[in-house]
């Protein structure tokens, strides 16, 4: 207790000192919550303790637990049980692909510096607004199953200290558990919307914005549809997917992990037996935010657009102006991809 030695307290006792030094008195007279002190000293002038206050809960801990209980207060609300839409087999169907790709939910850019204002809220109309744009394009279709490509940084940070996963430190709008809630909530929107259409199937991308947000925010969205018999769900943190429909595979990447050059080559190997029953295959990238499309030896390579404004980074390196929009594709059973939709904002 004096001198060099060390005394650990136990639980018990970090308590007695706690109720001894008058804390929750001492926290009231100065109008801070009792958990949001830390630690405490007893000092005498023989001994110096150290004491942790045993009811101290971090922000970042109160903070999840916040967004824990909204999410399962609306889980529990609502708690939605779908009834079973019946289908009518179309001869001549369609497969929809909608991708609104690098959302970025989360970051802020202003015309004063960038040319440009991009927040929270035009982030959700533009994708509002683009899947709409999509759907209204592709009305002269039959169209009997849609491919949904859900992730791809969806979200712009992947904690609390606002950076990405690897930590690059981010220009952000709102806080992060706001911005899961409303990512949440935008994805039940548009997925209500496409079931209307045809059965969905969601495929989520892991990106490098939020590789451990947007994983927990594709499991709650799969969990909400749990009750729907018209979507299925491909919510693996796999990096790469693969989704047969007829003669055609459709592949899906963010596009920070392999080089495009081998994606072919990978998609042969990691859906062999997808390979060998289809004819045209294609793969589907974002991360870069623009268009690029190149045709390797049975696979074609296209990166798509992205909804999202240029924050200040990307445009001190003079990465933008390329047009900003959400896409999406038709592919027929037997022809492979036949044309291409895009929204431009």
């Amino acid at each position: 207790m004096s001198g060099n030695k060390r005394y650990r307290l136990t639980l018990d006792e970090q308590k007695v000192l706690y109720e001894y030094r008058g804390i929750k008195e001492s926290s009231q007279a100065a109008g801070v919550p009792v958990k949001d002190i830390k630690h405490g000293w007893l000092k005498t002038k023989k001994a110096s303790l150290f004491f942790k206050n045993p009811e101290f809960k971090s922000k970042n801990l109160q903070e999840f637990e916040h967004l824990q209980k909204e999410i399962v207060k609306e889980l529990k609300q609502y708690a939605p049980q779908y009834p079973v839409l019946k289908r009518k087999k179309l001869k001549d169907g369609h497969l929809l692909v909608v991708d609104p790709a690098d959302i970025h939910i989360g970051k802020l850019s202003e015309a004063f510096e960038t040319g440009e204002d991009y927040n929270n809220q035009i982030a959700v109309k533009r994708v509002r607004e683009g899947v709409q744009g999509i759907l209204d394009k592709a009305q002269g279709f039959h169209i009997d199953k849609v491919l949904f490509i859900g992730g791809n940084d969806i979200l712009h940070i992947d904690n609390p200290k606002r950076t990405t996963t690897k930590g690059t430190i981010q220009d952000t709008d709102g806080m992060w558990y706001s911005n899961f809630l409303l990512a949440k909530k935008l994805y039940v929107e548009i997925l209500e919307k496409l079931i209307t259409v045809a059965d969905v199937h969601f495929t989520f991308n892991p990106s490098n914005h939020d590789y451990m947000s947007g994983f927990f925010l594709a499991d709650v969205i799969k969990t909400w549809f749990k009750n729907n018999k018209n979507i299925t769900f491909d919510c693996s943190i796999s990096h790469r997917k693969g989704y047969q429909y007829g003669s055609n595979l459709i592949g899906t990447t963010h596009g920070d992990g392999a080089k495009v050059q081998d994606l072919p080559l990978l998609m042969a190997q990691e859906y062999p037996i997808q390979w060998s029953k289809t004819k045209h295959r294609y793969v589907y990238t974002h991360h870069v935010h623009h268009k690029s499309s190149k045709d390797y030896i049975g696979v074609t390579v296209e990166s798509l657009r992205s909804p999202s404004g240029t924050d200040s980074w990307h445009h001190i390196k003079g990465y933008q102006h390329a047009p900003k929009a959400v896409e999406g594709f038709i592919h027929h059973k037997e022809h492979g991809q036949i044309a291409r939709l895009t929204h431009i904002f």
